[in-house]
């Protein structure tokens, strides 16, 4: 299954195509009112944790080893995912953030990390889950005389 996911700034205005429109951002939007969203979800855990986010923004750390560590985050708690995958295998996913810049958002690395999950999900379900069972009856014990 190939998973529709975009990405988009909060302050664009909903559209009927959007899907399910799920906030990832840790703080609210300024001057933002949730009625006005038409959010499926706000969803904190997806993005960056507190203490990354504050070195990207304070300077002390690169954008480079930003992605590095944000990588390393979805990689180490993989289950953060679940929730918008659920929402991307039901249809259009949005994923919406306040940054500027989407290109150099940290969306593009959480939509990387997401078409990954889906993907091994994939291959995952089209493999047998067990060995098949032939219905071979079990061979009778010897007879002791």
């Amino acid at each position: 299954m190939s998973a529709d996911i975009v990405l988009k700034r909060i302050y664009q205005a909903p559209e009927p195509d959007d899907g399910a429109r799920v906030l990832v951002d840790r703080l609210w939007p300024r001057g933002k009112r949730r009625e006005s969203l038409a959010l499926a979800d706000w969803y904190r855990d997806a993005s960056p944790s507190p203490t990354l986010r504050r070195q990207f923004h304070e300077g002390e750390i690169s954008d480079a080893v930003f992605a590095v560590r944000y990588r390393g985050e979805l990689r180490d708690h993989p289950d953060v995912l679940v929730p918008l995958m659920r929402h991307a295998r039901a249809g259009r996913l949005t994923l919406l953030t306040a940054v500027r810049e989407l290109d150099d958002s940290y969306l593009t690395i959480l939509r990387e990390a997401l078409l990954r999950a889906l993907e091994e999900e994939d291959v995952l379900d089209r493999e047998p889950s067990s060995p098949p069972c032939y219905g071979h009856p079990r061979p009778e014990p010897p007879a002791s005389d």
